[in-house]
């Protein structure tokens, strides 16, 4: 028996469950900007954002690694990205923020220009980041995503704190 309106239900109720599913799939990322590029991090890496503190400078560090701060009685890194990424340097002001990451359980600060918001993406959304040779590293880029206008290159901040030039984090033994 064929009831009009059954047909057009079952149409609504599939592209239902194709948007629960979509939303289910997608990832949250915490955006944030290095000169003028915009960058997103994976929101469930990230313990807190704080204002700019200058932290204790530390003896034959690279140059990326301006210091250490005290955070609560734990002693926590921290890390220029602009210098690290090879960005043109900008002055640190009222909007240059550190965000603190949880990686691997060590804590970890790295200094932004300005953190923008969180997006929420799906794997779709992300488009495989250019290969390029030479001397570019792309390695911790793990995609680039288009929100409206504007390009929004996703970073696997947990890869690029854990490899051996930063010297961040002991590797963890898969046993």
């Amino acid at each position: 028996m064929n009831i009009p309106g059954d047909s057009a239900s079952a149409f609504r109720n599939a592209d239902t469950r194709k948007v629960v599913a979509a939303v289910e799939k997608a990832r949250e990322y915490l955006t944030f900007r290095l000169g003028g590029e915009e960058y997103g991090i994976d929101i469930l890496a990230v313990q807190e954002i704080r204002s700019y503190e200058s932290p204790t400078r530390l003896a034959n560090a690279p140059s990326f690694i301006k210091g250490v701060i005290n955070l609560r009685g734990v002693i926590v890194p921290i890390v220029d990205l602009r210098v690290k990424l090879g960005c043109d340097s900008a002055d640190y002001n009222d909007f240059t923020v550190v965000i603190v990451l949880n990686v691997n359980g060590t804590e970890i600060g790295t200094v932004v220009d300005g953190v923008s918001d969180v997006v929420a993406l799906t794997e779709s959304a992300i488009k495989a980041s250019p290969q390029f040779q030479g001397h570019v590293d792309s390695s911790f880029i793990t995609g680039i995503a288009k929100l409206g206008d504007r390009m929004l290159v996703i970073m696997d901040i947990r890869s690029l704190m854990s490899s051996e030039e930063m010297g961040m984090l002991l590797k963890v033994s898969k046993s």
